[in-house]
């Protein structure tokens, strides 16, 4: 599943004919626009690819494993409650203001995160059942890729609609909807901790793209930075291994 985001770990391939150095490295780093709602989607993306299958793996008496994988899934459903709740407070008011155009859709979109947050409610209480009994596995990974459908819809339409009428609308300079001014909303909400919505956020992002983004950050956070990664690694282990995010977001 494409990210359409950001840009991940991969081997260069020179096209034919250019020399097999990669020139892209020799380029100027480009900021990424609303990079904080950009790395949200993307890594709901790819946890939405990745936890079906990993719930269908699990074997019974595997109750270690199960418990991971269910608290795994509150941490992805707080992240995107918070990402929400961001938005309708926060941000859409703002586009509101200056892009009054663009009212209706914005409408819609705050009455979609509604009806997205019920689902995920409904799917939680089927995960929390699965993850318990592998019997009862298939059909509840079968709900979680519906629900991950139902999501890429309303993901495009805020990425094909509204973020390139924000681009014109917000400067270049503007902290609206940068990694910065997530990790502060996140600071002050009562939800995931910074650490590990930090490294939930880059996990499998190209490692030159997460060097830019944690020089944005604070001091703070750059320092702790290398830990955050380390830790959330070895938690994560268990369900997929640190490794194969790759292969969902490079398509």
């Amino acid at each position: 599943m494409p990210s359409h985001l950001l840009p991940v770990a991969s081997p260069s391939v020179p096209a034919q004919g250019e020399p097999s150095r990669d020139r892209a490295a020799d380029a100027e780093p480009q900021a990424l626009r609303f990079a904080g709602l950009r790395l949200v989607h993307a890594a709901l993306r790819r946890d939405l690819a990745r936890l079906p299958n990993s719930l269908r793996l699990i074997q019974p008496g595997e109750d270690e494993k199960g418990a991971a994988l269910l608290r795994h899934w509150h941490f992805v459903t707080a992240m995107l409650t918070c990402h929400h709740e961001q938005q309708d407070t926060r941000l859409w008011p703002l586009v509101r203001r200056f892009a009054p155009e663009l009212r209706l859709l914005l409408n819609w979109l705050e009455a979609d995160h509604h009806n997205l947050d019920h689902s995920f409610t409904r799917v939680t209480t089927l995960v929390r059942i699965a993850s318990r009994d592998a019997g009862s596995a298939w059909p509840v990974a079968y709900a979680m890729e519906d629900l991950a459908a139902r999501l890429e819809t309303h993901l495009r339409i805020e990425e094909r609609q509204l973020l390139p009428r924000m681009e014109m609308v917000f400067a270049d300079s503007s902290r609206l909807g940068s990694l910065p001014e997530l990790l502060d909303l996140l600071r002050a909400a009562d939800g995931p901790g910074t650490a590990d919505a930090l490294a939930w956020l880059l996990d499998g992002v190209e490692p030159a793209v997460v060097e830019q983004l944690i020089a944005e950050c604070d001091d703070d956070v750059a320092r702790n930075w290398p830990h955050w990664q380390a830790t959330y690694q070895r938690c994560t282990a268990p369900l997929w291994g640190p490794a194969d995010v790759r292969e969902h977001l490079a398509d």
